[in-house]
């Protein structure tokens, strides 16, 4: 993927070390590989600032994987006879970056990245060493495309369930591109404008950046202060701190 001038610039002038940090980057297009995905176009943006800052990167699409419906971490052990999904939760535990990516269809996030986000949620009941839940420490933020309305609506739907299972939100966590309402050109078409859209290149760089910021931060702190948010504590009975409202 090509940076713009201004992305080559500010991955040369920065002063921080990301080479420890892992990112990985789902793609919820409803297209298997290697069919084009106009999504996957514009993660090859994001995905070049963070290998250009030393971070080590991975990508792949749900769609390409038998991926069992449920709320369960591993639907085998509820009557499924495969389930990819406990395969891909280790690489999201072992990502400091999570980013999903999403194509727009009726003005929602596809299918895809429901069932990503349900799977999500099924391990968010599980506690780190800290007795926090297990997201706890990691951020998180998405990319959208498509040539319909719906950019910020999808942005608003998976920044919300990320941060709802535990991950840290930067500013600015999502990006999207759109091309004119009804049908009409996407984001790698040929005279779409999209690889060379200011807004978006500049929205996908902001976001990538402050994940890069918020994750070195986070990494450094060793996670997320463990106090007043520890699942094991309070479950024990430890509630010292929280008062009951008065009732009359």
């Amino acid at each position: 993927m090509r940076l713009t001038e201004r992305q080559e610039e500010l991955c040369t002038t920065s002063r921080w070390d990301f080479s420890d940090l892992r990112a990985l980057f789902l793609n919820c297009t409803l297209k298997r590989s290697p069919e084009l995905s106009h999504t996957e176009g514009l993660i090859a943006s994001s995905r070049a600032i963070l290998e250009k800052n030393g971070v080590t990167v991975e990508l792949l699409r749900p769609v390409d994987h038998q991926i069992a419906t449920g709320v369960w971490p591993d639907m085998t052990e509820h009557g499924w006879a495969q389930d990819d999904w406990p395969g891909i939760l280790d690489k999201v535990m072992a990502a400091d970056i999570l980013v999903l990516g999403t194509s727009i269809w009726l003005g929602e996030k596809t299918s895809v990245c429901t069932q990503v986000i349900e799977r999500l949620y099924a391990a968010s009941h599980h506690l780190n060493a800290h007795g926090q839940y297990a997201y706890y420490g990691r951020v998180g933020g998405c990319l959208v495309t498509g040539n319909e309305d719906g950019v910020k609506h999808c942005a608003m739907n998976v920044l919300y369930s990320l941060q709802h299972l535990g991950y840290v939100i930067p500013p600015q966590a999502d990006a999207g591109w759109i091309g004119e309402a009804g049908p009409g050109p996407s984001y790698l078409d040929e005279g779409s404008g999209g690889l060379d859209n200011d807004f978006t290149n500049r929205n996908t760089t902001f976001m990538t950046w402050n994940l890069l910021h918020l994750a070195r931060l986070l990494k450094d702190a060793g996670g997320m202060p463990a106090h007043g948010n520890q699942r094991s504590l309070w479950d024990a009975g430890c509630r010292a701190d929280f008062q009951n409202p008065a009732y009359r």
